[in-house]
């Protein structure tokens, strides 16, 4: 589908359902699929943080965007992480996605390399002159070493190079200066600022972002939809409440001991398990190397599934 003039709404990072024998399961991620899109969610976020990305080899990320894009058929926006590097490799992924039906792609900056604010420019330059659909930049300082400077984001959104941002930079006081900025330059329009932090949602919405890309979305979409519609409609009540259900549910993803395991292993393993606990896939296994959840562990979130009320 074409992509809106300016995304909102809720837009899942879709989690990469995976066999025992670490195999993308297509059927598993088609029922996830749908139990986004029957939740009433306005996009589908593929091969970003929650979908492990990082950990997919490039067969993987095809078969998800391939199988994604041809389920959901135009129904919703289908955004594509393509995430590596360098803007050379970069640009192949660009390739790969969009071909694949890709309605939009997410880029970080450059990593492993140490990139001066001049270099990200022209990494993402480069890559929507050679992206046959819009770019969207992915603020996330903690995996790729770079904060995303918000003057640098609206110039960038100005000459028609960003159609947005995914801000995961945990920098709430930059995302509002970033909102702040776009809202007092003319030249930014269609400019879309989505937040990737899932525990404040009501209050980025308040201060005027136009949705939420939430990982705990996968597992309670409707939760997050409701959210959205209560701050839409003025309902700040009845939106801190949903936000603060979300929250205690959001706990789950420290089931994981972290004298095992990192937060990764731990964040995810939460989301996959709690999606097979409901049913939506097959199995909770989660990208090598990570760790798997125990049993008991598992138990911990099958708890915090069954006080937000979604056992």
């Amino acid at each position: 589908m074409t992509l809106p003039t300016s995304l909102t709404g809720v837009v899942p990072p879709v989690c990469t359902p995976l066999t025992p024998d670490h195999e993308v399961d297509v059927g598993s991620l088609v029922r996830l699929v749908d139990h986004l899109v029957d939740a009433g969610v306005h996009g589908l976020f593929v091969l970003g943080s929650t979908s492990e990305a990082a950990y997919l080899p490039d067969r993987h990320r095809r078969t998800v965007v391939e199988t994604v894009t041809a389920h959901v058929a135009g129904q919703l926006p289908v955004l594509a992480g393509a995430i590596d590097m360098t803007t050379p490799r970069v640009r192949d992924h660009v390739a790969a996605v969009t071909a694949a039906g890709a309605d939009a792609v997410v880029v970080t900056a450059p990593f492993y390399t140490r990139t001066h604010p001049a270099e990200i420019a022209t990494h993402f330059r480069a890559l929507a002159a050679a992206s046959p659909v819009p770019v969207f930049a992915y603020d996330l300082p903690v995996s790729v070493h770079t904060k995303l400077p918000g003057d640098l984001l609206l110039d960038l959104a100005a000459e028609g190079v960003l159609a947005g941002v995914k801000d995961s930079s945990g920098d709430e006081g930059g995302f509002r200066e970033l909102l702040l900025g776009a809202r007092a330059r003319p030249d930014v329009t269609g400019f879309s600022l989505l937040t990737g932090a899932e525990l404040t949602v009501d209050s980025a919405l308040a201060m005027g972002a136009d949705g939420v890309v939430p990982g705990l979305g996968n597992v309670d979409p409707d939760g997050y939809v409701r959210l959205y519609a209560a701050c839409r409609a003025g309902d700040w009540e009845g939106a801190r409440a949903e936000q603060e259900r979300l929250c205690a549910l959001f706990r789950m993803t420290g089931a994981g001991d972290p004298a095992r395991m990192g937060g990764s292993s731990s964040a995810l393993g939460a989301f996959k398990a709690a999606l097979h606990l409901r049913g939506v896939i097959a199995c909770p296994t989660t990208a090598e190397p990570q760790v798997q959840l125990s049993p008991e562990e598992v138990g911990v979130v099958g708890k915090r599934l069954a006080a937000a009320g979604l056992l």
